[in-house]
């Protein structure tokens, strides 16, 4: 997890062919278009800890289908390498497999108003260091409003559990901006309640940049608020019709 059409934020505001949901947090409130297909990946180098720990995911991948115009596929994994001084080999391998489908509750032009319910169930078929070895489910409730036509704003809330302990509240609300024709910007504060108990609050900024209607370029960065963490993430997405 998320941008729509031109803007890296999750609204309706300047109609391009492609919608996707990356780089930033808060996921699209559209569906992609009836019978595309669209890939969505990029790359992202995470500094965790205060002796920063490197952790390596290349690629990151979301695969999307239009099944109908209100209804999406959808299906997510990730390979990750973590850099670990204390072994002579850093460990790699795959993330659980996220399965699911995103649902358009409302699309209202005269309220410049989209809503969308997002949910996936986390397979535990990961690589050893990298899976929870417990079902799981990821869900949002994204919805986004056209300010102007420059700026829009969309927001998400969601609830993922792991398989144990009580699960995490999530947050995201993204500004985004309309720079030119090409280029699109957005600034967003997120973050999790972890189990309900520890807050862990965090911020990203990114542009876009739009080649061709179908296919879009993203760079991003993040950081914690209250805890150590930054990231650097650059992809890219196509849609297929």
């Amino acid at each position: 997890m998320r941008i729509l059409f031109f803007l890296l934020l999750s609204t309706t505001t300047f109609a391009q062919t492609i919608i996707t949901d990356r780089p930033d947090q808060t996921e699209s409130s559209s569906t992609i278009p009836l019978k595309s297909f669209q890939i969505e990946s990029g790359f992202q180098l995470g500094l965790l800890g205060n002796e920063p720990r490197k952790e390596y995911s290349a690629p990151t991948v979301l695969l999307r289908y239009g099944v109908l115009s209100w209804l999406e596929l959808r299906a997510n994994g990730t390979l990750f390498t973590l850099e670990n001084n204390s072994q002579e080999n850093d460990p790699t391998g795959f993330s659980d497999l996220e399965i699911g489908t995103k649902i358009q509750i409302l699309r209202n032009k005269n309220i410049n108003t989209e809503i969308a319910f997002l949910t996936h169930v986390i397979l535990p078929i990961g690589s050893r260091n990298f899976t929870n070895n417990q079902f799981g489910s990821i869900n949002k409730l994204s919805i986004s409003h056209e300010i102007t036509n420059c700026i829009s704003l969309g927001y998400n809330i969601g609830y993922n559990f792991f398989g144990q302990d009580f699960g995490d509240f999530t947050y995201s609300l993204a500004l985004g901006f309309k720079l030119s024709k090409k280029w699109g910007f957005y600034i967003e504060p997120f973050g999790d309640v972890v189990n309900f108990d520890t807050h862990l609050s965090s911020a990203d900024a990114g542009f876009t940049y739009l080649l061709k209607d179908n296919l879009q370029f993203d760079f991003s960065y993040g950081y914690g608020l209250n805890y150590s963490m930054q990231y650097f993430s650059a992809g890219a997405s196509w849609n297929f019709r």
